[in-house]
């Protein structure tokens, strides 16, 4: 790979990064509920426990009685391991870039009427945090990477009849990253791309419940694509001026987030058991490609970082989950679940800012009722990805990730 080449991987993936979020499988983050994590988020979309169901299903808002708070956050623990790592820069390849990370999460739903509660809720649908060593191998291609995505939802839902309920809610979507790599690596060169970029995106969530029988709920939550169009500041520096031009400049990218169909089953089998299904399908073929347009560059540095086109060819992913409850007493309910969650990625497209396999989750948790009005759910989930190849032109290696998570949420009703 030319030099040129490597700035252009390097400035397009971070722009690409600024835009979306990094974390679960691809992009997306799954840790808006703790009671939802401890079966695996197998009934997100049909169990409908507490105010956490405005994200997991805005239909649900309706089984509520009461005007209920439920907020919490989650602390997630990864870990990397890198392996055979070969390449045209020396460096080190120490893996463990992330930083622990906790994700907040707050919701609030009240009872209109017999029909009809409103609610909102705050949450972190996208994010991604990693910090790889001042030194490392594959610096050419990432090096620090930050992105924070906050939504806001106000949400409505109206209950049609004792069996079936509908919800929507607008999301606004607010987020902000910073990314730097050092392209020209290979050249014993200390030359920085540094991306910093701000947008907000909308788009809503709609839901549907149905009450199938006395035991049995399904659900069915749509959540849309959202467009950004990011506008930010490339900052190159360090660059030999035959090379790269050094300076600040305006970057803009347009890039449309996919949107996802999350299914469930809640099926309550006596009064202690109860079991869950369910299964998510994600537009991830919406990232086949991307184009990041720099402007006021000098005309001889036009036709090499004017546009900068960047291939993704990721691919639709169905990721599907089972969970169990039991309620041991009136005061205790333990949850287990696990989930299975493709990468919409491959070993010949894999990066090492999204460096994603093929996950599996197993999650325990528990909540309990500390009054009639306040409740408090914990839960543990362990993530293990299978291992997953870079196949650039100048840097190859294997990654292992694992995580742990811990959650905690508490729901007041009033």
């Amino acid at each position: 790979m030319n030099r040129h080449a490597w700035l252009k991987s390097s400035a397009a993936l971070a722009v690409t990064l600024a835009a979306t979020g990094v974390s679960a499988n691809g992009l997306s983050i799954n840790e808006q509920s703790a009671s939802g994590m401890g079966t695996g988020f197998a009934g997100r979309s049909s169990a409908a426990e507490d105010a956490s169901t405005l994200f997991g299903n805005p239909a649900g808002m309706s089984r509520l009685d009461r005007t209920e708070v439920s907020g919490g956050f989650a602390t997630i623990f990864a870990s990397t391991d890198i392996d055979d790592a070969q390449g045209f820069t020396s460096g080190t390849n120490r893996g463990d870039m992330v930083p622990t990370a906790t994700i907040p999460f707050g919701y609030l739903v009240a009872p209109l009427n017999d029909r009809w509660h409103a609610g909102i809720g705050i949450y972190a649908p996208f994010g991604v945090i990693s910090d790889y060593e001042k030194g490392f191998q594959g610096r050419v291609h990432g090096l620090y990477s930050k992105v924070q995505v906050v939504t806001l939802q106000p949400t409505l839902s109206y209950q049609i009849n004792d069996r079936v309920s509908v919800g929507f809610g607008p999301t606004i979507n607010r987020i902000s990253g910073k990314l730097t790599s050092q392209p020209l690596a290979a050249l014993g060169s200390d030359a920085k791309v540094n991306i910093k970029g701000d947008d907000t995106g909308y788009g809503f969530n709609a839901g549907v419940l149905v009450q199938v029988t006395d035991q049995v709920r399904w659900g069915l939550t749509y959540h849309s694509a959202i467009d950004f169009g990011l506008e930010g500041r490339t900052r190159f520096s360090g660059f030999n001026p035959q090379i790269g031009p050094d300076g600040s400049y305006d970057a803009a990218l347009d890039i449309t987030m996919p949107e996802s169909v999350d299914t469930s089953i809640t099926w309550e089998l006596d009064d202690r058991w109860t079991v869950y299904a369910g299964s998510t399908w994600t537009r991830w073929s919406r990232l086949d490609k991307i184009v990041v347009e720099n402007s006021g560059l000098l005309a001889p540095y036009q036709p090499n970082f004017g546009a900068i086109e960047e291939q993704m060819k990721w691919e639709d992913i169905i990721s599907w989950a089972v969970g169990a409850s039991y309620q041991l007493n009136p005061q205790w309910v333990l949850r287990a679940g696990f989930t299975s969650d493709p990468s919409p990625t491959n070993d010949t497209h894999r990066t090492v800012r999204i460096p994603v396999s093929d996950r599996k989750v197993f999650s325990l948790g528990a909540g309990w009722d500390v009054t009639p009005d306040l409740t408090l759910d914990v839960a543990y989930s362990y993530l293990r990805e299978a291992k997953g190849e870079i196949n650039t032109a100048d840097y190859t290696a294997e990654f292992r990730n694992d995580a742990h998570g811990l959650a905690t949420q508490v729901s007041w009703r009033f």
